[in-house]
């Protein structure tokens, strides 16, 4: 016998049948139209990202600094939020005033040592016995860099042209978005206690209260997972780029700190971040001694290892309640579908997900003993 509830489920999978058979068929258009949406909410979604990050920072010049002042009303947001965006934009200012001038001095440092370096790779094909024809054709090679480069612009200057125009409007369209995620997340920092009211009260009016409930609880999980991953990520941000400046000290690399602090900052970005910072450094001892840079980046490898394995999971792993195997997972995963923004989100909403998971598991266990425990009574 047909129920009313069987006609509900038999109802459901027919509609759910005929959203899978339409997605699998339109499964192309489906998707440039997310891309679509996506690229049309990616600044409110990174004005969010940079309010709740500023919003610890200015949660802390309140509670610690403006209280203790004695300082109340608008004011006091309004002086928490320019002294966050201060301190945030002097510190980016002094890292490019850090890396320029050393980018500056290692482009010199290449074009004055170009001469040595065309007598060092022929050197090292003379010592493996390289036939001399075809080391003159090297030579000539390097020496003729620049004609070449030169006249393969001359005669790609459409090509060229057009890459131009398009990395100077995704340039352009780049800093649109940040302007209007910038101005998206200050008004969200100055007027969060009144957005919030105001979507508790649509919560409480169009969904049941059990409903609500659930929703304020995973919404307090996620505020407390994400606060603790950024400070645990800017701990081990510190922490690694430390242990770069001790270790190059030691093994007498060139630009220590400039390097180490370019690490640390990378850093930032989950696991993989410091392989940046490699790069860029590399390039910086390489013209002072390409030994060197290979001695650092066999020291960087090595301490990304011990900093993937070790540090990464138990300073921020922990912090946010997931265990290091699902850090890396949620990194790799995180980096293959969105890239740098992906590895950043990436560790919070795996942590929500793992908590949220175990939570309803513990639960439904619980629930599965008590039945047990009933029916054993029952049957006693």
């Amino acid at each position: 016998m047909i129920t009313k509830e069987n006609k509900k489920e038999l109802l459901k999978l027919v509609v759910l049948a005929i959203v899978l058979i339409f997605a699998s068929i339109h499964i192309k258009e489906i998707w440039e139209f997310l891309k679509f949406l996506v690229q049309l909410v990616m600044p409110f979604i990174l004005g969010i990202v940079i309010a709740f990050v500023l919003n610890i920072l200015v949660n802390l010049i309140e509670n610690k600094l403006l209280d203790k002042a004695k300082m109340k009303g608008k004011s006091k947001r309004t002086i928490s939020l320019v002294l966050s965006f201060a301190i945030v934009f002097t510190f980016i200012i002094i890292l490019l005033l850090i890396i320029i001038p050393q980018l500056k001095n290692a482009v010199n440092l290449f074009v004055d040592n170009m001469p040595m370096y065309e007598e060092n790779v022929k050197m090292l094909l003379e010592r493996f016995n390289i036939d001399p024809d075809i080391i003159n054709q090297i030579e000539e090679g390097i020496k003729n860099f620049g004609t070449v480069a030169l006249d393969f612009i001359k005669d790609n200057r459409d090509q060229i042209w057009d890459i131009t125009l398009g990395v100077a409007s995704n340039v352009i369209s780049v800093l649109v978005n940040l302007v209007i995620a910038l101005v998206f997340a200050i008004y969200l920092l100055a007027q969060k206690e009144k957005l919030l009211h105001q979507l508790n009260k649509v919560l409480d009016a169009y969904l049941p209260e059990k409903r609500v409930s659930k929703i304020k609880d995973i919404a307090k999980l996620s505020n407390r997972v994400c606060a603790s991953f950024v400070s645990g990520q800017c701990l081990e941000a510190v922490i690694i780029g430390v242990l770069c400046f001790i270790g190059m000290l030691v093994l007498g690399i060139p630009y220590a700190a400039t390097i180490s602090v370019l690490i640390g900052v990378t850093a930032l970005v989950p696991v993989y971040g410091a392989f940046i910072g490699t790069i860029f450094g590399a390039f910086l001892i390489f013209m002072v001694s390409p030994i060197k840079a290979l001695i650092f980046v066999i020291f960087i490898l090595i301490l990304q290892q011990f900093e993937g394995n070790l540090i990464y999971p138990k300073v921020v792993g922990k912090s946010v309640g997931l265990p290091g195997i699902w850090v890396f997972v949620a990194v790799t995963i995180g980096a293959s579908l969105a890239g740098i923004l992906g590895m950043l989100i990436s560790v919070p909403v795996a942590s929500i997900l793992y908590s949220v998971l175990a939570t309803d598991v513990n639960y439904r266990i619980h629930a599965k003993n008590s039945k047990k425990t009933v029916a054993k009574k029952k049957v006693s």
